[in-house]
């Protein structure tokens, strides 16, 4: 009986170290890391939307969109584009830790246009909401036709 009972212990022991092994390899792997074991980053923004008002063509104007990590792990943006070649963003690449904030700058070039102009910017990140998209507005006056 007691052969027995030692063969169950050795065996409950042996099947725990292969499962930890696998689950270690999987890990390895990128695979079946749950969210309890990752921690999910969450983006939020102060403002989703800039509206720079009446602005000159030529000019260059500029806004800073500020954002929160309220999530439980780090955020890591991944790639940030804008709908035009006219609008260029940019952002610091190292990775946002819960709790703290970050920025994205997104400047307007608005030489050549003229009206009302939205634009929008792409926020893609390793968030619970993976896109976000930024609006930047604004009405360009022609400066022939003040």
């Amino acid at each position: 009986m007691m052969k027995v009972i030692k063969i169950m212990i050795i065996s409950f022991f042996l099947l725990n170290v292969l499962a930890c092994n696998q689950a270690k390899n999987n890990r390895e792997n990128g695979e079946i890391i749950t969210e309890a074991e990752s921690g999910k980053a969450e983006i939020s923004f102060n403002e989703y939307e800039h509206d720079f008002g009446k602005v000159k063509e030529g000019e260059k104007v500029a806004c800073i969109f500020s954002f929160s990590n309220t999530g439980e792990g780090s955020l890591v943006i991944e790639s940030v584009s804008a709908s035009c070649g006219c609008t260029v963003p940019k952002y610091d690449k190292k990775p946002v830790s819960p709790g703290k904030n970050g920025t994205i700058e997104v400047v307007f070039n608005t030489a050549g246009r003229s009206g009302i102009q939205t634009k929008t910017v792409n926020v893609r990140s390793n968030a619970v909401t993976p896109v976000v998209i930024l609006k930047v507005t604004a009405e360009v006056l022609n400066v022939n036709n003040n």
